[in-house]
């Protein structure tokens, strides 16, 4: 095992095509770890396995994989950039110390980008930047860290000067040691930066160590008295300023030159987290829910957190993350979800699609296991001695979906099998049954997620099957406050059953969460059996949808009152109270549909700006506004998603093959009547 200070555990995120797979190949084959390095264009990428992956040159799943630089091992998760594919960041930024972004040099921050972003400052994730792609025609530097300073608090900090445009692109210059360093396919050689260039690095290093000297006393405080400030006292202000998320530093090159790679894994383990850095580890006690603080140590009880599943026909592969003791195979954990003992026979160094046995591991390491299929993604394994759970991650809900039958009749078993197996894989895939109709209902992230799920059931499950048009995944809200109280009594056999509940239901102000359900009852003597049967049928209520049949969303529920009988009430009783209650509610408020939103940003030449704008307002767009970028005009709108089957489409048919776009969810709103 390697010392705690020698582990990198890390995450690749970008906007899609910004680089990522690319740069992971590269760094891959520098290591040693391939014998040549991948390419996304001809598919022979290590991390992009899948056969839809390959075909279509994007990253679907989460990867990752294991390597040393110099005394350094990473272990790096390669993420989609996709929006569809959105879960796959989510569980990955949950279990990485740090993270290094990708922006393209052209194309600049784009809307998934600051989705990832966003997503990275939730877990309040070191992270550092990279501009790639600088051999490209209309790739800028100084444009691109512009853009993330504006975006990102002004938080980029360049470290390198990038020499060369273009195709002319081929050395970057390290403003902490003064040198030019240029690179081919296996080597980085660093020199004396040519004399042309050194009054225009000299500048370039003064601006950089200002920048640093505004968030450093110490620095600022050498700075001034003009002493001599040391690579290795930069290095050090550096990591103290980028562990604490005040600065992003910001590097250049491009990955399919293999510019700048070398010097991008020295900055990961100069500048990003080691296990032995993350100090304090949130948790709660499994029997208490009182919250815990654990700390990494090789000498700790074992904790860590199944993040990924990866479902087999016999056995499924989990992804692990260790964040405190140490593990050996062949040994037993506790998983207090199940309140089970767990026998880990195998664990598995993970490589991709490949993986190779280990013997023991300990904190910070990213594993793999066979097991049984009772783990679910979320699930904490942990010391039976210490039985302590990580939070569960958090997953958006389907906004699309369609039907989906077999083809043959006698593939019906078979496709409900594989489909089960797919949603054990991917928390973002729902599967449910019309109730009028009795189809099958596939629900998902979007076009291409479904697509590709079909995909995935036909060549790699040989299984023929139907699908239909996708349809958008609608909710509900209530119009109004209301307060409703439903008394149930029935005889049942000899029984009589009671219970009386109050409920109250009113819109909810806050729409990062589907719904609350809140406690408010004031007698505190009340069976702990019958208050909490009360509020899983609350929960329950909420969930089953509104007027018109849709799932509800941005709903507060509050339990108010609950009237019992000592001899006949019963959790059956109590449940129909309040479900009865909630109906009544439901009815009574009053329900509007609503449907999901996208935030889209149309690139497009300037004389196609006009048809462009013309299309949106047919499709119920909002237009926020249009500004440049490069030759190019981005139209910034939000669209419903119904309006978009087809979008793809219809933007090189608009613009004359020259536009592109990107999207992202932003919500719901009421549907127009």
């Amino acid at each position: 095992m390697n010392d705690l200070h020698d582990i990198r555990t890390i995450g690749i995120i970008a906007h899609i095509d910004a680089g990522k797979t690319t740069s992971t190949e590269r760094m891959l084959y520098l290591s040693g770890r391939t014998h040549r390095s991948g390419e996304v264009d001809d598919g022979s990428t290590v991390m992009d396995y899948l056969d839809e992956e390959r075909a279509r040159g994007i990253t679907i799943v989460s990867a990752a994989a294991t390597f040393q630089w110099q005394d350094t091992l990473i272990h790096l998760i390669d993420t989609p950039g996709h929006i569809d594919f959105t879960a796959e960041v989510e569980r990955s930024l949950r279990v990485i110390d740090g993270a290094v972004v990708i922006f393209s040099g052209v194309e600049g921050v784009e809307a998934q980008s600051e989705k990832v972003w966003f997503q990275a400052d939730r877990y309040k994730l070191p992270r550092l930047a990279i501009i790639n792609k600088l051999d490209r025609v209309g790739a800028s530097f100084e444009r691109v860290l512009g853009e993330i300073n504006d975006k990102f608090q002004d938080r980029g900090v360049p470290l390198q000067y990038p020499v060369g445009s273009e195709s002319d692109f081929d050395s970057v210059i390290d403003l902490i040691t003064m040198q030019q360093w240029r690179f081919d396919e296996h080597d980085a050689v660093a020199s004396d930066i040519d004399s042309e260039l050194v009054e225009i690095a000299e500048s370039a290093r003064i601006a950089m160590i200002e920048r640093l000297a505004d968030h450093s006393d110490e620095l600022a405080e050498a700075y001034l008295q003009s002493s001599e400030l040391t690579a290795k006292k930069i290095y050090e202000c550096i990591r103290q300023l980028t562990l604490a998320n005040q600065i992003i530093p910001v590097l250049a090159g491009s990955a399919k030159k293999t510019v700048g790679i070398q010097l991008l894994l020295d900055s990961i383990i100069r500048y990003l987290p080691s296990p032995a850095d993350i100090t304090g580890i949130p948790a709660f006690d499994a029997k208490s829910g009182a919250d815990v603080t654990l700390t990494p140590g090789d000498d700790a009880p074992f904790a860590g957190l199944v993040f990924k599943v990866v479902a087999g026909k016999s056995a499924d592969l989990y992804y692990l993350r260790t964040y405190t003791g140490t593990l050996q195979a062949d040994t037993a954990v506790y998983q207090p979800r199940t309140k089970q003992a767990v026998k880990l026979k195998r664990l598995l160094r993970l490589y991709a699609k490949s993986t190779e046995p280990l013997d023991v591991v300990g904190p910070g390491d990213i594993i793999g296991f066979m097991g049984p299929r009772d783990i679910i993604t979320g699930d904490t394994l942990c010391d039976r001695r210490q039985q302590v759970m990580f939070e569960r991650m958090n997953f958006p809900e389907p906004v699309i979906s369609m039907a989906i039958e077999p083809q043959s009749t006698k593939d019906r078993g078979r496709l409900e099998e594989i489909l089960t197996m797919l949603a054990r894989e991917d928390p973002t895939l729902n599967i449910s049954e019309d109730e009028n109709t009795g189809q099958c209902i596939l629900s998902g992230m979007g076009e291409l997620h479904l697509e590709v799920t079909v995909k995935r059931i036909v060549n790699e499950f040989n299984t023929a099957v139907h699908a239909g048009e996708p349809r958008v995944a609608y909710r509900e809200s209530i119009t109004k406050a209301v307060t409703e109280t439903a008394t149930f009594e029935r005889n049942i056999g000899d029984a009589e059953l009671y219970a009386r509940a109050t409920i109250a239901l009113s819109p909810s102000v806050d729409h990062s969460t589907p719904f609350v359900v809140e406690n408010r009852l004031r007698n505190g003597n009340l069976p702990k059996a019958f208050v909490k049967a009360a509020m899983e049928a609350l929960n329950d209520g909420v969930k089953t949808g509104g007027n018109n049949g849709y799932p509800l969303i941005y709903v507060k529920a509050e339990l108010m009152e609950l009237e019992i009988h000592a001899d006949r009430t019963t959790d059956g009783a109590v449940l129909g109270a309040v479900l009865q209650a909630m109906d009544q509610a439901i009815s009574t408020a009053g329900t509007e549909i609503l449907e999901p939103m996208m935030r889209v940003d149309i690139f497009a030449p300037e004389e196609t700006t006009g048809e462009i704008s013309n299309y949106l307002q047919g499709k119920r767009s909002l237009i926020h506004g249009v500004d440049d970028v490069l030759e190019l005009k981005r139209i910034r709108c939000e669209m419903p998603l119904a309006e978009m089957f087809g979008f793809s489409k219809a933007v090189p048919q608009l613009t004359g093959g020259r536009g592109s776009f990107s999207m992202d969810p932003c919500g719901y709103r009421a549907v127009e009547s």
